[in-house]
């Protein structure tokens, strides 16, 4: 056998090795090679819903988290990463590959959780507001659902609407998470608020579900302060039983469409049902979402004798028995308010 010279060698063997090295780094570049971001802590980006593969891609290079739109993309196929693309907002950090990345949007796992907080006594359509800011999602999908009687039905409420059912509090969600998951959130969270002794207490009283939630609704209008609820809960409930009109102002701010606001006396003569200054008992259905503690004076109320009450100009109400004692209790509101206003005005 002839012997190959070193020439020889080389001619046969270095192309090989150098298509090789041509074909690992092309690979290394296409699936493994680190991004590097100047923010230390890392950038966000959002992939919102209906995007498709070609779309994500776009968002990524146009956010500087991918070197190559066309790498990125055949990765991707090779992979199989192209159909199921998790929605949200994701934290990108330096040091990722398109791999690294390519598997984190088809699971999601660095999504970034959004907390939104919705106060006691905001109305549907202000929680379907703040969803849309916080969340990018649709307000009016999410009124729709609220409105949906079959929906409602099916979650055993026996209401017109979920205003009263949306339980506030602070709720964590990936960004643009499907509507119908935003109120089923809400919704159980009053279900599972609603114990088995909540629901004995109900059944004992001589009032249904929907008219507690309802009174509990007007009983969070009227005070931010919680050891004020059940004595508001009791005045209320006093006026019920004697049949007087409950003159709730909470029941007229929700039929102002540009409210909460100061009322005028215009607006104490609304035709509707809702106005408590017109129509005996409780209105048709709550006015707002009421938080917990509302709703819990209702079902424990203070048993006391007060009928009305006013609120002192600095903070908190003065309740009292009797319509003269009543009367004396808003001479003075409206003489601290006229002082406070006096002072405001000398200090600007």
């Amino acid at each position: 056998m002839k012997k190959l010279t070193d020439q020889q060698v080389r001619r046969w063997i270095v192309p090989p090795v150098g298509l090789f090295l041509v074909l690992l780094f092309i690979a290394y570049y296409v699936f493994w090679m680190p991004i590097s971001l100047p923010e230390p802590g890392g950038r966000v980006v959002a992939i919102p819903r209906g995007d498709s593969f070609r779309a994500v891609t776009d968002t990524l290079e146009r956010n500087g988290v991918i070197r190559s739109k066309f790498a990125f993309q055949i990765a991707g196929r090779i992979l199989g990463y192209t159909k199921s693309i998790k929605v949200g907002k994701y934290l990108f950090h330096s040091g990722l590959s398109n791999s690294d990345i390519l598997k984190d949007i088809n699971e999601g796992k660095s999504r970034v959780i959004i907390s939104v907080t919705i106060p006691e006594g905001w109305r549907m359509d202000m929680i379907a507001k703040r969803f849309s800011k916080d969340l990018g999602v649709d307000a009016g999908k999410i009124l729709a659902i609220c409105r949906d009687s079959a929906y409602i039905t099916s979650k055993g409420f026996h209401a017109a609407s979920l205003e009263g059912y949306l339980m506030p509090d602070t709720y964590n969600f990936y960004w643009q998470t499907d509507e119908p998951e935003i109120v089923d959130r809400m919704v159980n969270g009053f279900k599972n608020f609603l114990v088995d002794s909540l629901k004995g207490r109900i059944r004992a009283s001589t009032m249904t579900l929907n008219e507690v939630v309802t009174l509990a609704s007007i009983v969070e209008g009227e005070s931010g302060i919680d050891a004020e609820l059940p004595t508001i809960a009791g005045v209320y409930l006093n006026r019920l039983r004697r049949n007087m009109r409950l003159e709730a102002d909470p029941t007229i701010q929700y039929l102002l469409p540009s409210g909460p606001r100061r009322l005028r006396y215009a607006d104490l003569r609304i035709h509707s049902p809702y106005n408590t200054y017109l129509y005996y008992g409780l209105p048709p259905g709550p006015v707002n979402n009421p938080g917990r503690q509302s709703i819990l004076s209702v079902l424990y109320p203070e048993k006391n004798q007060y009928l009305y009450f006013v609120a002192t100009g600095v903070g908190g109400h003065h309740f009292s028995k009797s319509y003269s004692e009543h009367e004396k209790a808003i001479r003075i509101y409206r003489k601290v308010r006229k002082e406070m206003k006096k002072y405001h005005n000398q200090d600007g």
